[in-house]
Parts: structure tokens; C-alpha cells; sequence
């Protein structure tokens, strides 16, 4: 059993940690420990209960609670703040009830939970967290639901799901992700200042910027080892980490809902779910919390029917919005003689999109480019063998359409200020339920009506004038609205549809958060396409997106200098997507293309399903490689590449990961076996020119 109650606390164990928590004598609930698993319970330490120091900082100040509020002497940063209808705004939680549920309680039950429910001492508020013990992958999920019962609305300000504590007494560094559009996921790892750090998205997606993730360390992990707490927010809107360092040696990190520019009215009897919040501890180092997470998406967030990922042709590139029947058919033509498994048609294919000005809205063929709609097109890519995909962006209405003319009520904004464009569009509203319904009918009827088995959904602009006219509660819920009434769109679509394959794309990795991964079964990681970024722009999102999720893209960009093996084996290493002029392509380009993506096909099993381990970092190295291991470490696969050293440049031993120490390993391109120990104490050594890879493929004697 992995949760246990004893007279002070509650313990939730998983396979190798414990997070422990309980009532202090202040009443206060409180983090008890976080760290590796004792052997007994008795070993763990009591609730924390701090006496404080001096008038200016109580015992509020200083205990580790697990779901501040704002009230009384407690100045650190709150996961919950609200205004009473009376004006009251503070709030004073003290334990109500505690549950544990599990299959011996509720034989429904597949994961075990912890329901502790905190009452304000004088309102009938109630505050019921949820702390999900999902053992095999050394992670907890945290969830919080808030009742109103008080007899009137009260505004809440402030709704953060999960404060953690690492223990005190040591200084963190926090690992994140920083980027911009066409440099998404750049990893950084910075020591936290005596101060606090503010990471956060204010665009209505997750945002190129940061990402909803992040992972601590005292400065002692590697790849390999060291303790690493880990974690992010499911989540795909509007959020906020506050990562705090007091004066008092303690470390404190709190992830949830952006509060910049945010209320939310809860009515008497009104209920609200914060998005989960999940965190892993790993002693394996920063890869190992990386698998962990890896793990959990693959097998808790995502369809596991769709492992491993089939291999995308996407037109884009090649044509843009010059779109015909003819110029499709050929492109899909030689896209089937190279192994391609799904043929996709971008942006252009719709009602007069002959450009980004116009049409936005209007979803349904273009009777000029497709006089007898998509069907023959369809019909001609099945016959040669391969699905059929398309893009939408189903959030998005130009101005000049159809559907603006008709509903131009329908967009965020403020009615007294002009409604800003970018790339010539506007944002619906999906926070409204008419504009839900309305595009559920719409591309439930696409998707019926013709053979489509993959989505690619796209969303190519940040909110402006977030403004809702009408709200039914405080128009600044459009934050938490607009999310709602994506997932609901997304998941009413995927019920209907099963079959369909969907990518989530935000002019690239705009939306890459574990919040999409619930609806969609790839992310597209940027809209830059060049080899050498994406190596980094991969090992920067696998901090805690599995491969599986990565779709990356071969194209032309930079192919003077890249060689197609190269440009083949970075985006290898996720989703293989092709988006290059294939017709422009000569003999020898296309067979040896057409290798490649049949050598991908015989190790995508390992890059989706298996364990990843970064050998030499993409940020740190010329000579960036990683490796992906079966889980019966029974075979892998090594990706190795150099991307600019000067010459004289000897690459160090490739020292491989992963691997039975005690058994036999044939490499690819070597003779004889060596042992799993010699692989990766000796390693391996490899000579590369600039821009040039391996793909080394190993198996067990």
C-alpha cells in the first residue's frame, strides 16, 4: 500500500522515494520530508513546527506549508489569495477531513490518492487537495479543487495548485527553458538568487518563451547522478513558477495559474479545479528525472496506441500557398516511393487562402484549387499506400472571411479599442460555448465527411486586448475559459474521431507543455528547421517531453552545408517529418532518403518506447549524442554528430549509458562484442567530420 496514515502524518510512498506530510502543533499542514525511501515508517521525521523569530516573522513564516494562503503573518508567496463578498481577504485553512483511496477502498481506484480537505475557519470554503501516488515513475500528482458555499460570490485572485519543498538548508539551481519563436527550448540552468524567480506565460498558451516545467538541484547532479527534483503544470494556457529563496535557508517552488490579470468570480455552490501539478525525484541525476517524466506522459498522458510514430510528409515547404490537385498528387507520388506513411496538406487548401490576409474561418475546400473538393486528392494518397492529413487552425478568423462578417462579436477584444491583427488575424473566443459548438460542428463534419487521419492544429498568434464582452462571471476568466473550451473542442473531436492522429503546433512550440499531451499525440517543436538548432531544441524539451511527442522536420534549409544524412538523423531522434521540395530532389537524394527512413522505421520502437540518455550535450559540445535503450536493455541506438570544430578536433570516447554491464553488445560498423561495462566505462571512439553523423544500432550477443 502506498499511502499511510500515522498519529502525525501521512506517508506516500512510490518505488524509491516517499513524500511525506502532516499537522504541525500550530495546526498547520505542513511538508514533513521529500527524499529517498526510509526503510519503516517510524523513520521519518515529524510535521516542522518552527517557533518563529521575533515579531516580524511567525511560525507561519517559516513552516513548510504545503497550500499557503494569504493571511495573518505569513508573508510568503501564497498559492491561494481571495476576497470574501464581506471584503474579507484572507484565509485561514484548517483541516477538515482526510481520505485515502485505493483499490482495497474503491476497487475503481487505479491510482492511489490522498483527499485532504481544508475548511476556512469562519466561511464555508472548502479546499480539497489531492495528492495522486503514481509509484512506478517516483511521482506525485497534486490536484486542487475550491467550493464556495458561503452564501455569495468571492473572487479569487490567486490559484496556484501545488507549493514544493526540496529540503532547506541547501542552495538550488533551477534548470528551465528559455526561448523565442524559432529558438524554442533552450535549456538553462541557473542558481536561484536570494530572492524570488518568476517564470511565467501571460500569452494564452504556454508560450515560446518558458516553458511550464523545471527541475532543482544543489549543484552536485550530472546526467547520471545527483539528487533532481523535477516537475510541471498540465497545463496549456496562462501560468506562473515562483521560486523562492528565504532567509531562513529554505526553498520554495509553487506552480499554477497565472494571477496577472486574473480573477475568477465563484459563485455560492461553485466549484473550481486547478490544473494538476506533477513533480518527480530521481537520484539518477537529470536524465533519470527526465525518464520518469518521459515514462508518466508516454503511459498516463498519451495514447499508447499511437507508439511508435508513423512518418510525415508535410507540403508546406515545397509549395506554401501555391496549392493544386496536380502539384499534391506528384509530391505525394514520390513522398510513397520514399516510405512516407502520412501525406499532409498545410495551410492554403481552404476557401480563398491564397494568402495569410484572408479566409481564416472558412473550412471547406477551395473550389478553384480542389473543384471536386479533397476526395480525388484523398483517394489518390490512400492508393499510394499512405494515410491523409491536413492542417487547420480552427482558434483563428481573419477578418476578411466568411465567418468574421457573420460573427464578428466572436473575437477577444475590447469594445472600445481596436482590435490589434497579427499575421492578419484574429483570436475566437473560445471561452464562449456557442463559439465551441460551433467549431465541433464544423470540423466533426470535415472529419466525417472525408478520409483524414492525421490533424495538424495550429495556433500562429499571442492574445492582445483580452477582452470578453458578456462574460458570465468576471471577464479576466477568459484566461482559464479560453483553455477550458480548447480542451473541450480537442477532446470532443478525438472522441469522435479515434482514429485521428492530432499535432498540437503554435508557430512551432508556442503550445509543448504536458497540459496538450492529454489531446494531442505530437508537439511540433519550432518552426525552424535547421539540423543543427533542432539538436538542441530536442534536448532541451526531452528535459520532460518524451520522444515520442518531438516532432521535428527534414527539410532544405541549410542543406549546403548539412548533408541529408545529418538533417535525417537530428530529427531522427523524435517524430520524423519530411517537409522538403521532393520533386526538386535528384535519384540519389531520394534512395538515399528512402534508406534512411527505412532504417528509421526498424529503430523508432527504441526512440519512442525507449529510455534517453544525452551522452554529450548539444548546449555544452561540438560533438552533441544521445542514445535511446530498450527497456530490456536488450538493443539501442546511438545518434552521434559534429556540428562546427576547428580542425585539429579530436571528439572524446563516446561513453555509452543504459546498458546490461554484465552482458554482450555487437555495435554497428565494429567487430566483435564487447561488454555493456566496457561500452560505457571504455566507450566507444568515433572520428566525424564537421557536419557529419553516425547512427550506430546495438544489440545483445
Amino acid at each position: 500500500m502506498p499511502i499511510h496514515t500515522t498519529a502525525q502524518a501521512w506517508v506516500c510512498q512510490t518505488d524509491r522515494t516517499a513524500y511525506v506530510l502532516g499537522l504541525n502543533a500550530q495546526g498547520l499542514l505542513v511538508t514533513c520530508y521529500w527524499g529517498p525511501r526510509l526503510p519503516a515508517l517510524g523513520d521519518y521525521p515529524a510535521p516542522p513546527d518552527p517557533p518563529g523569530w521575533s515579531a516580524f516573522n511567525g511560525p507561519a513564516q517559516l513552516a513548510p506549508e504545503e497550500y499557503p494562503a494569504y493571511n495573518a503573518l505569513s508573508y510568503v508567496e501564497p498559492c491561494l489569495k481571495l476576497s470574501f463578498a464581506d471584503g474579507t481577504r484572507d484565509t485561514r485553512l484548517r483541516l477538515h477531513s482526510s481520505r485515502v483511496v485505493d483499490q482495497s477502498d474503491d476497487p475503481a481506484a487505479e491510482i492511489p490518492e490522498l483527499r485532504l480537505t481544508l475548511c476556512d475557519e469562519h466561511y464555508a470554503l472548502s479546499v480539497t487537495m489531492t495528492y495522486r501516488v503514481h509509484e512506478r515513475y517516483d511521482l506525485i500528482e497534486r490536484l486542487v479543487r475550491l467550493e464556495n458555499n458561503t452564501g455569495a460570490a468571492l473572487t479569487i485572485e490567486r490559484g496556484l495548485t501545488a507549493q514544493w519543498h526540496p529540503p532547506a538548508g541547501k542552495r538550488y539551481r533551477l534548470s528551465h527553458l528559455t526561448g523565442r519563436w524559432f529558438e524554442e527550448g533552450q535549456l538553462r540552468r541557473d542558481w536561484l538568487p536570494h530572492a524570488t524567480t518568476l517564470l511565467e506565460s501571460r500569452r494564452l498558451t504556454s508560450s515560446h518563451h518558458h516553458s511550464p516545467f523545471f527541475m532543482l538541484d544543489d549543484g552536485h547532479a550530472s546526467h547520471d547522478a545527483g539528487h533532481v527534483y523535477a516537475g510541471g503544470l498540465e497545463w496549456s494556457g496562462n501560468w506562473k513558477l515562483l521560486a523562492e529563496t528565504t532567509d531562513f535557508g529554505q526553498t520554495r517552488l509553487s506552480m499554477g495559474l497565472n494571477d496577472w490579470d486574473f480573477a475568477y468570480r465563484l459563485e455560492h455552490e461553485g466549484l473550481l479545479e486547478l490544473p494538476p501539478c506533477v513533480a518527480v525525484l530521481s537520484a539518477a541525476g537529470f536524465g533519470g528525472a527526465s525518464r520518469l517524466l518521459h515514462a508518466y506522459a508516454r503511459d498516463t498522458l498519451m495514447r499508447t496506441d499511437r507508439v511508435p510514430r508513423q512518418v510525415v510528409y508535410n507540403s508546406w515547404e515545397a509549395t506554401q500557398f501555391e496549392i493544386d490537385i496536380a502539384q499534391q498528387s506528384r509530391l505525394a507520388e514520390i513522398a510513397a516511393q520514399l516510405g512516407v506513411e502520412i501525406f499532409v496538406v498545410d495551410d492554403g487548401w481552404f476557401h480563398r487562402r491564397d494568402d495569410d490576409r484572408a479566409a481564416l474561418g472558412d473550412w471547406w475546400p477551395d473550389a478553384r484549387k480542389f473543384p471536386d473538393g479533397l476526395t480525388p486528392l484523398i483517394a489518390h494518397v490512400t492508393r499510394l499506400g499512405m494515410q491523409f492529413g491536413i492542417w487547420i487552425e480552427p482558434e483563428m478568423v481573419s477578418p476578411d472571411s466568411e465567418l468574421y462578417r457573420a460573427h464578428p462579436d466572436w473575437v477577444v477584444h475590447f469594445p472600445t479599442r481596436p482590435r490589434t491583427e497579427a499575421r492578419n488575424q484574429l483570436i475566437l473566443n473560445m471561452a464562449r460555448p456557442d463559439v465551441q459548438d460551433y467549431l465541433i460542428g464544423l470540423f466533426d463534419h470535415l472529419l466525417a465527411d472525408h478520409d483524414i487521419a492525421y490533424v495538424k492544429w495550429d495556433m500562429n498568434r499571442n492574445v492582445s486586448e483580452p477582452g470578453w464582452p458578456g462574460a458570465p462571471g468576471d471577464p479576466r476568466e477568459l484566461w482559464v475559459r479560453y483553455v477550458w473550451g480548447l480542451y473541450r473542442v480537442w477532446k470532443t473531436l478525438r472522441e469522435r474521431h479515434p482514429r485521428v492522429t492530432w499535432l498540437s503546433c503554435s508557430g512551432g512550440g508556442g503550445r509543448a507543455d504536458l497540459g496538450i499531451l492529454r489531446l494531442a499525440d505530437r508537439v511540433q517543436i519550432s518552426d525552424n528547421t535547421d539540423a543543427t538548432a533542432i539538436l538542441r531544441m530536442q534536448e532541451g524539451f526531452a528535459q520532460f517531453l518524451p520522444a515520442s511527442s518531438l516532432e521535428s522536420w527534414v527539410t532544405d534549409v541549410a542543406a549546403e552545408r548539412l548533408p541529408l544524412a545529418f538533417r535525417f538523423h537530428a530529427a531522427m531522434t523524435g517524430a520524423l517529418v519530411l517537409g522538403s521540395h521532393l520533386d526538386r530532389w535528384d535519384a540519389a537524394q531520394q534512395a538515399e532518403a528512402a534508406q534512411l527512413i527505412a532504417t528509421f522505421k526498424q529503430i523508432r520502437h527504441l526512440v519512442h518506447g525507449g529510455a534517453r540518455y544525452q551522452l554529450r550535450s548539444a548546449f555544452e559540445s561540438p560533438f552533441p549524442a544521445l542514445m535511446f535503450v530498450s527497456a530490456n536493455r536488450d538493443e539501442a541506438v546511438v545518434f552521434a554528430f559534429r556540428v562546427y570544430a576547428p580542425d585539429p578536433a579530436e571528439p572524446p570516447p563516446l561513453y555509452l549509458r543504459g546498458l546490461d554491464t554484465q552482458a554482450r553488445y555487437l555495435v554497428e560498423g565494429t567487430e566483435g562484442a564487447r561488454s555493456g561495462a566496457a561500452l560505457m566505462q571504455a566507450g566507444l571512439h568515433l572520428r566525424l567530420a564537421n557536419f557529419e553523423s553516425r547512427l550506430l544500432r546495438l544489440h545483445r550477443a
